[in-house]
């Protein structure tokens, strides 16, 4: 076998492996979140000027709600396709980001610089001790779930290239 074959082949293993693990987050992380086909829970939590919003309140759109902290490299790696997501698709796709801060300078100071411009909520609270992280079964960040307009969950996920591959598909419905 020629060195350049075997580096070629030692490529295409590797790239496939890498394939192979970032299909397996969700086997991985998302497992214990919600399945589509569940309706959504309701809940009611404060946006950084105290305003309280109800996931109920976005019934009859579809939601994009995005557990994430300010404090967590993975979900600070999602921010550009996030932000990506909600500029192509935010006229007809609200979008809620979740934070599991508890200090709000943090939280606020990461939304600002980032110019994460759709509403975003807290209890500011530890994330284990949050009840919104109860109800959805959030047990690793990001988390993201779409919920549909009749309030129900069509998809659950820790990877946002899923996220963006199911909200083309609605819009191209």
């Amino acid at each position: 076998m020629t060195t350049k074959r075997f580096i070629t082949m030692l490529a295409l293993t590797l790239a496939l492996a890498l394939n192979a693990a970032a299909q397996d987050a969700d086997a991985r992380y998302a497992k214990d979140l919600l399945q589509p086909g569940t309706a959504a829970p309701d809940f009611t939590l404060a946006a950084p000027d105290g305003t309280n919003h109800s996931l109920s309140e976005l019934k009859g759109t579809y939601v994009v709600l995005d557990f994430w902290a300010s404090w967590c490299p993975d979900c600070r790696k999602d921010i550009p396709e996030m932000k990506r997501l909600h500029d192509e698709y935010g006229r007809n796709v609200k979008f809620v980001s979740v934070s599991f801060d508890e200090k709000k300078d943090n939280w606020t100071a990461c939304i600002e610089q980032n110019g994460m411009d759709w509403l975003h909520l807290s209890e500011l609270k530890k994330w284990k001790q949050t009840e919104v992280s109860r109800l959805y079964n959030v047990k690793w960040i990001p988390a993201m779930y779409i919920i549909d307009r009749r309030g129900d969950i069509i998809l659950s996920t820790v990877m946002i290239e899923k996220v963006a591959a199911k909200l083309k598909e609605l819009n191209e419905l």
